[in-house]
């Protein structure tokens, strides 16, 4: 598939301090739709940045408990043909194909779902059929504090669209010793991580038990859970938890840190050793 478009310049009027207006070009991050279709059924419509499309699309399959593992997936192709009726669609719709014998329970899918690039547990029907999708952990791995301190300056390293345009988030999957393996971007929080999932995926690295999640932002309740889908059993944060997202990693058997922030961090569940 292709890759993630260039920022796009956007005409704008800037105001300095002094009232005085100047016309000038801001790079903005691009935001756009995706249809994910499986076997040509309509399931979702996530608003994304594109690029790694086929990686978002396993990504929110595996999430979602939809599809398990590697070999439930023949291919993730692109609709470009008539099936997608509106011209200004056309990229942006991908179907997945199944293989034989792949089960997929469908009553998950009983409507479309759709999501916001900021929002995720909107589009669940109720959060216990969240809490009931994937066990707990049966142990979490050993991660070191010293390792922690370290991931935010790396992710931000390697952070190219935002430092282009200020406004994607970013999801990194790590080495216990701190190493990124996968990072990817996007203008959503939860497509930025379902894109990591993905990549692991394809890669047939499912579960990433012995992983650390690294995230640009805030941890919320389905980040959790889309986490402990992929088997991830620690998670850390530039920013806040919510409570939701503390108490599902305190019963899931996760480790989550936040404000992980100029060496110092928040523990909330879990414990690092030194």
């Amino acid at each position: 598939m292709s890759p993630a478009p260039s920022p796009r310049p956007t005409p704008i009027t800037r105001l300095d301090a002094a009232g005085h207006a100047r016309a000038c070009d801001d790079v903005l991050a691009v935001e756009e739709p995706l249809e994910i279709r499986v076997g040509g059924r309509s399931v979702a419509v996530v608003m994304r940045t594109p690029g790694h499309d086929r990686e978002l699309a396993a990504g929110f399959l595996v999430t979602e408990g939809i599809v398990r593992r590697r070999d439930d997936v023949l291919d993730i192709v692109r609709c470009t043909d008539a099936a997608v009726t509106a011209e200004a669609n056309r990229g942006n719709v991908v179907d997945v194909l199944l293989a034989p014998g792949a089960f997929v329970d469908w009553a998950r899918l009983t409507r479309h779902v759709f999501t916001s690039s900021s929002c995720g547990i909107c589009s669940k029907a109720s959060i216990d059929a969240v809490r009931a999708q994937f066990p707990p952990l049966a142990a979490r791995p050993v991660v070191r504090a010293g390792v922690i301190t370290r991931l935010p300056e790396r992710l931000r390293a390697a952070q190219a669209g935002f430092t282009a345009t200020g406004g994607l988030h970013a999801s990194a999957v790590c080495s216990l010793e701190g190493e990124l393996e996968w990072v990817r971007e996007d203008v959503g929080r939860h497509n930025a991580l379902d894109k990591v999932v993905g990549a692991a995926f394809f890669a047939e690295r499912l579960p990433l038990a012995d992983r650390i999640l690294m995230l640009s932002g805030r941890v919320s309740f389905e980040l959790m859970q889309k986490a402990l889908a992929a088997g991830i059993g620690a998670v850390a944060a530039i920013s806040a938890p919510t409570t939701a997202a503390v108490e599902f990693a305190q019963a899931s058997g996760q480790t989550l840190v936040g404000f992980v922030r100029d060496g110092r961090m928040n523990v909330y569940a879990g414990t690092l050793a030194r």
